[in-house]
């Protein structure tokens, strides 16, 4: 008999669906205080930081809900966030006057210990795994 594949939203699922549920809140509260209180210091940064978060919160959403459309979510916002990570990374370390201030990705999330850049590898990688799921 065949073993099934792990479920998305449990198991390690349920600590991916954690550590992307706190960079969400994370990045939008920090990204609501830049753009509240400082966007003219470095605009582009602060959006960045906004749309990180958006990526952020709608890969929790999908990674938590567990079904089939979701992982289709997941796998599309997760790519956009690794995406997201290497070209700002690569552009923040050529151009950082460009960058005046930091976002989640700039630097490749060195800001925040490399997470922003390993995150979306493991998540992909576990979408991965669990890409043959049945219905929850």
């Amino acid at each position: 008999m065949a073993e099934r594949p792990p479920v998305m939203n449990r198991g390690f699922g349920r600590v991916l669906v954690i550590v992307y549920a706190v960079f969400a809140l994370a990045a939008t509260a920090r990204s609501f205080v830049q753009i509240v209180t400082r966007y003219d210091e470095a605009p582009v940064a602060y959006v960045l930081s906004a749309l990180a978060a958006v990526i952020y919160v709608v890969a929790t959403v999908a990674l938590a809900r567990g079904d089939r459309t979701s992982h289709r979510v997941a796998t599309v916002a997760i790519g956009i966030e690794l995406a997201g990570v290497l070209v700002v990374g690569f552009f923040s370390l050529l151009d950082s006057d460009a960058f005046p201030r930091a976002s989640v990705w700039s630097t490749f999330g060195s800001g925040y210990l490399f997470i922003p850049l390993v995150l979306p590898l493991v998540g992909l990688w576990w979408l991965h795994r669990t890409r043959d799921m049945g219905e929850n």
